[in-house]
């Protein structure tokens, strides 16, 4: 199920002379579809939870082949770990999941994005919605003391088609509570940190599309909430182009607004990301 037969390393593009190359320190191929990996961080590299940076491989012809990708890892951890889906004709992630321990790859440190603390105006209750690899960013954020040190409570909501593409998350949640730092800030009167996992495919615990959970109030029952408000809530939202267009009306059907780095507000979209 899990793809590791290496590249050609005679057609293998070597990275190793360009400033911008960075070493693979571990890969995890979770399903035959998702995987995710660790990289060396530039130490001269700083960042926001909840960015995204430009990385990728270089091309036969010598010419780098880049996209975006958010940064899973939180903005005091030494290395950058990035989780990614596989697309078997896709020109990045053909070959991308291929990379093993020790290879390297391009990484622009130039890191971007709205999915951040700045972007939001202060709140009780913080929502991360994401499907598929959109929860990477949150991978950050659930992992960033600021997340909890500014809200009292967390809800991270994952919908996949299938259960194994929710490991990576449930397995990140797990991380977090037991981790000896964010456990004491995560521990409480109250459940600080909130998973959400749900599946639109395969039988699971939870079945249905958030969109759909959210506009019958289901989530708010099973969470045992009274709803969504502008005046405590706020909220990220990351997948694709569809749930993204969805969840904007949604909250706006509540009263939340957009917001920026440049105009705080109570909920962002990540509009790089679609997968």
């Amino acid at each position: 199920m899990n793809d590791m037969t290496p590249l050609d390393t005679s057609k293998k593009p070597q990275v190793k002379t360009l400033p911008d190359a960075q070493t693979v320190l571990s890969v995890k191929h979770w399903t035959d579809r998702l995987f995710s990996f660790r990289v060396t961080r530039p130490q001269t590299l700083r960042f926001r939870s909840g960015e995204f940076v430009m990385i990728g491989l270089l091309k036969d012809d010598g010419k780098p082949l880049l996209r975006a990708y958010s940064i899973a890892s939180p903005a005091w951890d030494d290395e950058l770990e990035f989780y990614s889906i596989k697309v078997q004709d896709g020109p990045l992630t053909s070959r991308l999941q291929h990379i093993q321990p020790g290879d390297q790859i391009i990484l622009r440190p130039k890191p971007v994005g709205t999915l951040v603390h700045d972007a939001l105006l202060p709140g009780k209750r913080l929502w991360f919605f994401s499907t598929g690899t959109g929860i990477a960013p949150f991978a950050s954020l659930i992992r960033e003391p600021q997340t909890y040190e500014d809200y009292d409570q967390v809800i991270l909501t994952h919908t996949c088609r299938e259960v194994a593409d929710l490991e990576y998350g449930r397995q990140l949640v797990e991380e977090v509570k037991s981790d000896e730092m964010l456990r004491e800030l995560t521990e409480g009167g109250v459940d600080k940190l909130v998973y959400y996992p749900t599946t639109t495919r395969e039988e699971s615990p939870k079945m249905g599309r958030i969109t759909d959970l959210l506009k019958s109030g289901e989530v708010f029952r099973d969470l045992g909430i009274d709803g969504i408000s502008a005046e405590t809530d706020r909220a990220m939202v990351c997948g694709s182009m569809g749930l993204n267009m969805d969840i904007k009306e949604i909250l706006e059907s509540y009263g939340l607004r957009e917001g920026a780095n440049s105009d705080p507000a109570e909920y962002v979209v990540e509009k790089a990301f679609v997968g």
